[in-house]
């Protein structure tokens, strides 16, 4: 039995976003096939991802020294905790964004900054450092309104490109990428490009 997380980064759902809604066609099929697998859905939007601030400096390096944190400071670094508890805990990691202005949402990054821990994800060693979650599988559903992966524009979109390069930083061998694109380019391809890559997810999730 594997422990999946389905991390999604879009302020709408599946009615209003095509992301999301490729999204859910992947993970309800991957259900279907995995019965006794536990999907736990983590939505961006609505949780508590603190950013890095001088509240989570000032709480780590009082953790180092033995100091008494703020009110504040030890809600966001147990937080952090949490977070990067739960990720390094689970098997697999189904990421679903849009791609606005090229990358993902801030929110996002936001959370990869809250699971990129040294000791847990990768650790520092004399050749340099080493990711710890070789044992795990990552799979990305990105949408965007143009075309990104050939073409004039090709080489822009970083947000899949980013999170290939954090994926194989914390060890973990590949991470597969399923783009949704072209719908606001062209509107009146949009309902087919939205049922192919929802066709393309569900199959997808069945070797995942």
């Amino acid at each position: 039995m594997a422990e999946v997380l389905y991390i999604t980064a879009h302020p709408h759902d599946e009615t209003a976003s095509y992301s999301m809604s490729v999204g859910k066609a992947f993970i309800e099929q991957y259900k279907t096939a995995n019965p006794e697998d536990t999907v736990t859905p983590i939505d961006l939007y609505k949780e508590s991802i603190p950013h890095i601030d001088a509240d989570i400096f000032s709480g780590w390096g009082k953790l180092q020294s033995g100091g008494e944190l703020t009110q504040d400071e030890e809600r966001k670094v147990s937080r952090l905790k949490e977070l990067s508890d739960q990720f390094t805990s689970a098997d697999k990691y189904v990421f679903v964004t849009p791609m606005w202005n090229f990358f993902f949402p801030p929110v996002m990054k936001a959370y990869i900054d809250s699971v990129a821990v040294a000791g847990k994800a990768f650790q520092y060693t004399e050749e340099g450092p080493v990711g710890l979650l070789t044992d795990k599988k990552a799979f990305h559903i990105q949408a965007c309104g143009g075309i990104y992966s050939e073409g004039p524009a090709a080489g822009m979109e970083m947000g899949h490109r980013y999170l290939k390069t954090v994926m194989q930083f914390f060890g973990i061998p590949s991470i597969e990428g399923l783009f949704v694109e072209g719908h606001a380019a062209m509107p009146d391809k949009a309902g087919e490009i939205k049922s192919t890559a929802e066709a393309r997810a569900k199959d997808a999730a069945e070797t995942f």
